[in-house]
């Protein structure tokens, strides 16, 4: 039987989720596997991947061969560095000592690197944050000084009205009070 390290996905459409597992080559992608080795999520960024180690290991020295995907996944967390260094160590080259030191300078260093990667990200999301803040800002003053505008403007034209009310209004008075003049001769004619 044919042992393969794949990726069998899981999540929503557009929303992948994968396990990391050792399956016999010919079952589904998604079907039987033997163990469960770990997971990962590529939708976050950088992606999450959680890998147990040393069962990966023990399935590499037991003949397992990972998928191109899968290959990539176990050299990025160090499984495939712990399988040749644990070779080095069989073969009498290295003590584990030597082995074990190596492999956890090379994680050290690599988790720097990832903690590099975060922290620009962060930097870069507060910086794009901080562009967005004062764009809006400017905004809010245009907006504020046009209101402020247009309540002058509202000001200018109701004194305006007011105005020409106020020139009209006598002019209407007079023709109210000749109105009722008007109204007794009419009545006086009719009489």
């Amino acid at each position: 039987m044919s042992v393969k390290i794949r990726l069998q996905r899981h999540g929503k459409k557009q929303r992948p989720f994968y396990w990391i597992v050792a399956a016999d080559a010919r079952s589904k992608r998604d079907g039987k596997f033997l163990e469960k080795l770990g997971t990962y999520n590529p939708n976050t960024n950088p992606a999450t991947i959680d890998l147990n180690l040393d069962q990966a290991v023990q399935w590499l020295h037991n003949g397992a061969q990972p998928t191109d995907t899968a290959r990539a996944i176990l050299s990025y967390k160090g499984a495939l560095l712990k399988h040749h260094l644990d070779g080095g160590v069989r073969k009498g080259a290295l003590t584990q000592e030597a082995a074990d030191a190596k492999l956890t300078a090379w994680i050290d260093e690599k988790s720097g690197k990832v903690d590099a990667k975060k922290e620009g990200l962060t930097k870069k999301q507060q910086e794009v944050r901080a562009v967005a803040l004062k764009a809006e800002k400017v905004a809010n003053e245009k907006r504020a000084n046009a209101a402020v505008e247009a309540a002058k403007v509202e000001e200018v034209v109701e004194e305006t009205e007011a105005e020409v009310v106020a020139e009209e209004t006598p002019e209407v008075e007079a023709v109210a009070e000749e109105t009722p003049a008007a109204e007794e001769a009419s009545e006086e004619k009719e009489a």
